[in-house]
């Protein structure tokens, strides 16, 4: 049976000692002391062990089901997300003036983590409707704002995203779906979207559809697209709900995973839509959805791993399997326990160290996002666009990985259903294909992210890496800033070998682009693990007595510096051998 509980102390240790977020010059930060974060997330991680967690399982057995036009959620969901709604966590970063608390990100995306490792599926709803909300206060006119954003704040009304059509995925260019203009300044939108996850449910009283769609005689292409509010029910003037919009569920997929969640196909047939920002510039409004969307897939990526690894560590410590070689370490027992065995702990340690380490670049990663928008911060938003494709394609990579690993501990139990294991390894998959699948991130970080503002933001970067390390040369960290300096080495060379190569012939760089993601996960990850072990190494300096958590914590980092970043020379090999061995068989020799 799963068990999960939110990991208070790692999230502690990140957001004060490594981060010192009550310090950063952020408006907001000054608020974020110990004792109020720690109340926070003790909070989060009660509902989501006692409430959320209980159902994932329900969520995955049962699925949901589509009944005379509407979808029914899984038993159990509705009333946590009503405790959801009551509690305020849907709005816990989003503006005042719209009902949200207004906390920082970096707080709301430990508490995304914590929901997200209980309960995927569920807490795909609301992650959604924060994806639509950041769109319309982005390219909304007032008016917008005030109609729908605060019934979404608290989640009253849900939100979605309409990209996919059935012929075309990451092309959107080649979308059918269109949108005519009427006298009164509305849309009619006709077409058909699939894969819409949380398309129709039982959960909310709306749901407030952003649906891309083109507008007759606009440009060809993706130039031509216009992104457009389309809501389940339309919206009276006093804020009332008013007649049913001509937009149904036409179909609730059968998925691999995620089974509490409605992935929908939704049918348009004239439904009434009004323009959000500018016409044509649907693509630039999609992507504020999408930026967001893939932070949070990220954050999917460890929480799925982190669910994982929790089980997995129990289990290890409690199945009796084998003798150490070493000597037995269970006298009264048959048998020793998992964990004694080497690779067992190489098994957790991989998990572990990219889980940890992974927390602490998402807390990062929502530090600039605060930094970007609190404090208009160009060259932090820079930095997170560079970021953004790395930590989508890398984190939701291992983080299905660490699911993976953490099913082969319990060997055949794992595959079993009873276990849970299986569910952790499924509901991990999809992150890795949606809200831009981990080849188009790897393609966006090389072709565009990369080399945006002439590599600014790459030396900005690389940056960071030389300031740690040069203020950070004492002999207690010279395990940590050796591994970092040459992994860093690795990712300038593929960089120049992209500079160099691609301009002669592009598939150059595109053949290595994933590679370069991975590489650059790596780097991102050492960084983090530096900056853990030195807050680690001051604290056990300054007397804090928590020293086996402060001790593991030194010796998982030199695990990844040992065993994990050194990957990046074999990743740095592939890279330089070009596109000649990927793209030498013709399509037929396949």
């Amino acid at each position: 049976m799963q068990q999960y509980r939110a990991p208070v102390k790692d999230f502690q240790f990140v957001l004060h000692d490594v981060m010192q977020v009550s310090e950063a010059q952020i408006p907001g930060y000054s608020d974020l002391e110990r004792e109020f974060t720690e109340a926070v997330l003790d909070a989060a991680g009660a509902l989501a062990s006692d409430v959320l967690a209980p159902l994932n399982m329900t969520g995955d057995v049962e699925g949901c089901r589509l009944e005379n036009g509407v979808v029914r959620t899984p038993a159990g969901f509705k009333d946590a997300f009503e405790q959801l709604k009551e509690g305020g966590w849907p709005g816990l970063s989003l503006p005042e003036q719209y009902g949200g608390q207004e906390l920082p990100h970096a707080l709301s995306i430990a508490v995304a983590e914590t929901f997200t490792s209980a309960n995927t599926s569920l807490i795909v709803y609301q992650g959604l409707t924060g994806g639509a909300i950041s769109a319309i206060l982005a390219h909304g006119s007032d008016a917008q704002k005030d109609k729908y954003v605060p019934k979404m704040a608290s989640c009253e009304w849900t939100g979605t995203m309409n990209l996919t059509e059935a012929h075309c995925g990451t092309d959107l260019g080649l979308m059918r779906t269109k949108a005519e203009p009427q006298d009164d300044g509305s849309f009619k939108i006709t077409g058909q979207k699939i894969f819409i996850s949380a398309g129709e449910h039982d959960m909310s009283d709306n749901i407030i559809h952003l649906v891309l769609a083109k507008i007759p005689g606009g440009p060809e292409g993706v130039k031509g697209i216009s992104l457009f509010i389309v809501p389940k029910f339309m919206v009276n003037e006093d804020g009332s709900l008013g007649d049913r919009n001509a937009v149904a569920v036409g179909k609730v997929e059968e998925k691999m995973g995620i089974h509490g969640n409605a992935t929908c196909v939704m049918n348009y047939d004239g439904a009434t839509g009004y323009l959000l920002g500018q016409e044509h510039k649907g693509m630039r409004a999609m992507f504020t959805m999408m930026n967001e969307a893939r932070l949070g897939a990220a954050a999917q990526g460890v929480a799925s791993g982190e669910a994982a690894y929790q089980n997995a560590v129990i289990y290890a410590k409690e199945r009796l399997q084998g003798r150490a070689v070493t000597g037995t370490e269970n006298p009264e027992g048959p048998a020793d326990p998992l964990i004694v065995h080497p690779d067992i702990r190489r098994n957790l340690m991989e998990q572990k160290s990219f889980i940890e380490g992974a927390r602490a670049a998402l807390v990062w990663g929502a530090l600039l996002v605060d930094q970007s928008h609190r404090n208009e911060d160009k060259d932090a938003d820079g930095l997170l666009s560079l970021m953004t494709p790395v930590f989508k394609g890398f984190f939701t990579d291992k983080g299905f990985d660490a699911a993976i690993q953490a099913q082969q501990i319990f060997g055949g139990h794992g595959y079993i259903e009873e276990t849970g294991m299986s569910q952790y390894a499924r509901d991990a998959r999809i992150a890795q294909i949606y809200e831009g699948a981990n080849g188009v991130q790897a393609l966006d970080l090389v072709g565009r992210k990369m080399p945006s503002d002439g590599g600014k933001h790459m030396m900005a970067f690389f940056e960071l890496i030389k300031s740690f390390c040069a203020e950070n040369s004492e002999e207690e960290m010279a395990g940590f800033t050796g591994p970092l300096k040459a992994a860093s080495k690795d990712l300038q060379s593929a960089g120049m070998f992209f500079m160099q190569q691609g301009m002669k012939n592009p598939n150059h760089a595109l053949a290595g682009s994933y590679d370069f993601m991975h590489m650059f996960g790596y780097v991102v990850l050492g960084l983090m693990w530096a900056k853990m072990a030195k807050a680690a190494q001051v604290a056990l300096a300054a007397g804090n007595t928590d020293t086996d958590y402060l001790e593991a914590k030194i010796a998982t980092g030199r695990f990844f510096m040992q065993r994990q970043l050194p990957l990046t020379g074999a990743l740095l090999a592939r890279i330089q051998s070009g596109a000649d061995p990927v793209m030498a068989l013709s399509a037929d020799q396949f």
